[in-house]
This record gives structure tokens, C-alpha cells and sequence, in this order.
């Protein structure tokens, strides 16, 4: 078990464990793209996991669902509520029955999600039909073809399709953005999975479109007591839609805790530097935003030790080794030597 796993703490609720993710690794030929990824979400509960582009978030949904490609290496543990086996290594057979039904994703672009020669209703329909027996809202009663369309039509009109019945006549390219993006989440809401992972749900989207969006997503996951992962490169989304947030950088988790507190005392450098490239209230009119340093580096190009280390300021040789997990409040921990906060004791 690694230093994130053994010092997480339990939600304060106490709630039923909805995943359980230990030691997760990924590597791709020669490429070491996650390193012992670990972390819990409990049921009711809504986690946002944040990085730059390139620091493993959405490689880490894709290996919870077991979307890698099938070269790739995969070590550690996945376990999910109501699945009796470790989703690693698990055969895709047993894995197809899993997604849609106990562990459901909402992709960033829509128009790759849905396929285009088909009626939005019917892939609805489709959802529903390959998982019937297996929802616990309607104990198995949804192979009937015309409560299959009712309940299309009612799954669409929750998630504010206007005139839902005319929309499932449609096809994908005869909606907007905003609209294919919830065709998208009823699909994933059809079967009433236990955890919704959301890949950028809202990036494609207006700024008005996103809100109505987010808060279709979070009503959708809230009226099943689901569990999610929100996945997301906006931090003012993470505020407004998780309690918890995870940060990640160089495919490993560098930082974690509830969203208020790491937002408000963040101790990792890289969440530092994440939070004021981020905070433009207090930005001087004409003058320089805040910014890290560099860029992400290739995969593969991390370096050994820190792997923010080749773009921190506050880098030293003690940084070369691996730095510990050191948690401080409750629930909240960081990986880091000379972590943020403490420049008034030196």
C-alpha cells in the first residue's frame, strides 16, 4: 500500500467505499506513465482530479475502466463496489458488463462519444437495453421495448433536452454541443452506475452551456447517491462542483485533500503554482500573471526523484529522492521537501 493510501482518511460520514484504487500503474513500451497511483471515493461522494495536460489524468479514468490499449502494463489494484474481482487484469468480457452498469464515463467531445449514423434515441436505448436485468432501479423489468422508449424519453427530459422526444429522432450532428454533451451524460446515467468518472465534460463548451452542464452532472449524481471522479484542468470547476481534490502531476498524485484546504493552504509547490496561474482577482491591470516555469515535459522525460522538480524554483538536491507522503490535517497530505507554508521556519 503507498504513503497516500495508508494516511487517506475516511470521509467524515463514514459512508460505504465506492472505488478503491491501490498502487495503479501504468507503462506503455518503454514509457512509465503512472507511478503508484492511489486513492478512495466513497459513495455520495464528488472527487476532482487536477493536473496540466500531460500529467495523467485522463490516462488514470482510462485505466479504471480498462480502455487502455492492450499493450499496456498495468499494475496495482481497482476495485469497485458490487464487482467481486480487481478490474486489473480482469478479461474485457467481464469489463463490458462492468461499464454502463456499475462505473459509467462522460468524454470530453461528444461528437467521439456518440455514433454518428445513429438516432440519439436509439443509443439511449441502447445503454439500457444492453444492461437489462442488471440496474437495481427497476430489479431487472426493462427489456420491454416500449418502456425502453419511455424511458429513454425520461432520461433525456432529466437531462434538459427540450421537447425529449423529438430529440431522440435526432441524430448527433442535429444537436448543439451543450445538447450532445447531455445525450452523452444520459447515457451514462441510464443504468444507475455507482461512480461517474467525467473527463472534461464541459471544456468544448460556452461558458453559459458548461454551467447548465456541471450542474445537470452533479442533480444527476446526487439524486443516485453516486459516487464521481471529475477529472478537469479548471480549478474554479473543482471549487464549485467537488468536496475533495486530487493533484496530479507527472502521473503521480502530489497532492491531496478537501477542496478547501488545499485551495486555501496548498503545500505542494506544483499546487502552488497551479493555484495563482489560476487566480486572476488579484491580478494588477497590465501587469505579468504568475506562471510555471517551463512546460510539461514528453512522456518519459520526467525526472527521477521530484518529478516537478526540474520546473520548481524551490528545487534542491534533496529533491534528486523520492519525497515522502506527509499528511497534516485531515485528509489532507502532499508529497514534498520544501513544501509551501513553511518559508516563515527557515
Amino acid at each position: 500500500m503507498s504513503a497516500l493510501a495508508a494516511q487517506e482518511s475516511p470521509t467524515a460520514s463514514g459512508t460505504s467505499r465506492v472505488l478503491d484504487v491501490q498502487g495503479l500503474d501504468v507503462r506503455l513500451g518503454r514509457f512509465h506513465l503512472l507511478h503508484d497511483v492511489s486513492f478512495t471515493i466513497d459513495r455520495g461522494e464528488r472527487v476532482g482530479l487536477i493536473g496540466e495536460s500531460g500529467s495523467g489524468k485522463s490516462l488514470t479514468s482510462l485505466a479504471l475502466l480498462g480502455l487502455l490499449p492492450e499493450d499496456a502494463r498495468i499494475g496495482g489494484s481497482v476495485r469497485l463496489a458490487g464487482v467481486g474481482y480487481d478490474l486489473v487484469g480482469a478479461r474485457e468480457r467481464d469489463l463490458a458488463q462492468v461499464r454502463g452498469r456499475d462505473v459509467a464515463m462522460v468524454f470530453q467531445e461528444p461528437m467521439t462519444a456518440l455514433n454518428p449514423t445513429m438516432r440519439v434515441g436509439d443509443q439511449v436505448a441502447e445503454a439500457i437495453t444492453i444492461h437489462a436485468g442488471r440496474s437495481s432501479r427497476d430489479g431487472g423489468a426493462r427489456t420491454d421495448r416500449a418502456a425502453v422508449r419511455t424511458r429513454t424519453v425520461e432520461l433525456l427530459d432529466q437531462v434538459g433536452l427540450p421537447n425529449p422526444a423529438d430529440c431522440a429522432r435526432a441524430y448527433p450532428h442535429q444537436l448543439s454541443g451543450g445538447q450532445r454533451q447531455r445525450v452523452v451524460l444520459a447515457i451514462a446515467l441510464a443504468n444507475d452506475p455507482a461512480l461517474l468518472v467525467c473527463d472534461e465534460p464541459t471544456t468544448a463548451l460556452d461558458v453559459t452551456v458548461q454551467a447548465r452542464v456541471l450542474d445537470l452532472i452533479v442533480r444527476g449524481v446526487a439524486a443516485r447517491d453516486a459516487a464521481m471522479l471529475f477529472i478537469t484542468h479548471d480549478l474554479s470547476v473543482v471549487a464549485t462542483v467537488c468536496e475533495r481534490v486530487l493533484v496530479m502531476y507527472g502521473g503521480r498524485v502530489v497532492e491531496a485533500g478537501p477542496v478547501e484546504e488545499v485551495f486555501r493552504r496548498p503545500r505542494h509547490r506544483y499546487t502552488q503554482g497551479l493555484l495563482a496561474a489560476s487566480d486572476l482577482d488579484t491580478a494588477e491591470p497590465g501587469g505579468r500573471l504568475p506562471t510555471i516555469r517551463g512546460s510539461v515535459p514528453p512522456a518519459g522525460a520526467f525526472p527521477d526523484g521530484c518529478v516537478f522538480r526540474s520546473r520548481c524554483d524551490y528545487a534542491t538536491s534533496e529533491c534528486a529522492v523520492l519525497p515522502p507522503w506527509t499528511g497534516t490535517d485531515p485528509g489532507h497530505g502532499f508529497a514534498c521537501i520544501h513544501p509551501a507554508g513553511e518559508e516563515a521556519a527557515r
